[in-house]
């Protein structure tokens, strides 16, 4: 690997000392690195400071957007850098599928996406964000009304698919970096599309810090000392958060009469949080209202949902469900399943018959059409399939998903979902046999 100009050593001394007090703070030492390499100044300045450690396991993977003309000689750039360095390099092609939220956050998340397809247990996700970008951030929020957590802006590390996601330039400033990158003669790229000042982040970057700083020349460092300010006050208040989920929520629901014993912003808070939990997206402002309005209904009102993006909230018997994202099965639906082979079901959900090789004679698997009767183990009589389910607590939107498992010939209920009847379960019991019903890949949490 090159070695550092001699005029280059004491610029890389500074920046290998803010990797090192970065690193220290990680819950692990860092060994094995994904870095995520865009090719521009600050992912390549990185890229060359990481690649000269010779105890760090690392790769680097390049993300080729195809929004800019140049894209394919910024892979062809990328890819010479790195042989150079003897990294070796990922190149993911993505699709940027806008959803209203803007082009940046759209490719924000495709990046994002190819990350975590990318980073391996355990591995560390670098990315290149440093102070300047800390202090435009917390601006950019500040611009939007976010609230504390949104404040706290950029940490230094946070889990992140199944490794961490770490950002050790994250107290160094955009001037070192570039003093850097000169005085080493690192190559980088230049985006055409970071010059436009439509996109926010570049109109702040360009016309409003150059300002700020010309009048207050600590200013990034005193914005980026209020991000870290917040981070430390949002942490203690997630601490009171999850202590508060431990009685509300210690399963997946949340439970309504807990936050109604709390202060209304308490609540808020709570509630916010717990949507985090569940790996929804942040919560627009109208959440607040809404959940002040569900909790001054009674308990036993009726079902209602939050929605917003492509995530949706249900309230059910005082409680809050995220959306298990499992359709309805067609009213019209019938078909006939000998349990050979599982049965794919129209909503994603898939029938399985473990432990026999398949039913006697093959049974009707259909939706419920209301009146059916069911005989549940233990039991002498047959009860109204709808009673036994309320009794169950099970869930209104999982009532109209589960399949009817059906004798096509006496036309006995055996099974609705989850719900066997005494006849399968002896059945199944004498084949030491297993009747599953899986849920769709996109809604297992």
């Amino acid at each position: 690997m090159p070695t550092p100009e001699p005029h280059a050593a004491c610029g890389q001394q500074r920046l290998a000392k803010a990797i090192s007090q970065s690193a220290a703070l990680l819950p692990e030492p860092p060994q094995r690195l994904l870095l995520g390499y865009s090719g521009g100044l600050d992912s390549s300045v990185l890229l060359h400071l990481l690649a000269q450690m010779p105890a760090l396991q690392l790769r680097a993977i390049h993300v080729h957007h195809g929004l800019q003309a140049q894209a394919d000689d910024w892979v062809e750039h990328c890819q010479q850098q790195c042989r150079r360095l003897g990294v070796p390099l990922i190149i993911e092609r993505v699709h940027v599928e806008r959803r209203g939220d803007g082009l940046e956050a759209a490719a924000r998340r495709a990046r994002h996406a190819a990350f975590a397809r990318h980073l391996e247990a355990g591995e560390y996700l670098v990315l290149a964000h440093h102070l300047d970008d800390q202090a435009e951030t917390f601006l950019l929020r500040v611009l939007r009304g976010a609230g504390p957590d949104g404040l706290a802006a950029m940490r230094p590390w946070r889990s992140f698919a199944p490794g961490i996601l770490w950002r050790p330039l994250l107290a160094t400033s955009r001037a070192q970096i570039l003093a850097y990158a000169q005085e080493s003669g690192i190559a980088w790229i230049d985006d055409p599309s970071n010059q436009d000042a439509r996109f926010e982040r570049n109109w702040l970057r360009r016309e409003i810090m150059p300002r700020l700083q010309q009048r207050l020349p600590e200013a990034v460092r005193n914005i980026a000392q209020c991000a870290r300010l917040q981070a430390e006050t949002v942490s203690l208040l997630q601490a009171d958060d999850e202590a508060v989920l431990e009685t509300a929520a210690p399963s997946s629901p949340l439970a309504l009469d807990t936050l109604r014993q709390l202060p209304p912003e308490r609540a808020t808070r709570v509630f916010r949080h717990w949507v985090r939990r569940q790996g929804l997206p942040p919560l627009p402002g109208r959440a607040s209202r809404w959940l002040q309005t569900e909790l001054a209904r009674p308990a036993d009102d009726r079902q209602s949902e939050l929605c917003w993006g492509d995530a949706r909230l249900l309230r059910w018997r005082d409680a809050l469900y995220p959306d298990p994202g499992i359709a309805a099965l067609p009213d019209d639906f019938q078909t006939r399943w000998d349990g050979h082979a599982p049965l794919l079901l129209p909503n994603g959900l898939c029938w399985q018959l473990e432990g026999a090789a398949g039913f006697t004679a093959p049974l009707q698997v259909g939706a419920r059409q209301g009146g059916e009767k069911i005989r549940l183990p233990d039991r002498q009589h047959h009860h109204l399939l709808k009673h036994a389910l309320q009794q169950r607590h099970i869930a209104p939107w999982l009532r109209r998903a589960w399949p009817l498992l059906v004798d096509a010939q006496t036309g006995q209920v055996l099974a609705h979902g989850e719900l066997h009847s005494a006849v399968l379960v002896d059945w199944l019991h004498a084949r030491h046999g297993q009747l599953r019903l899986q849920l769709p890949a996109a809604s297992a949490r």
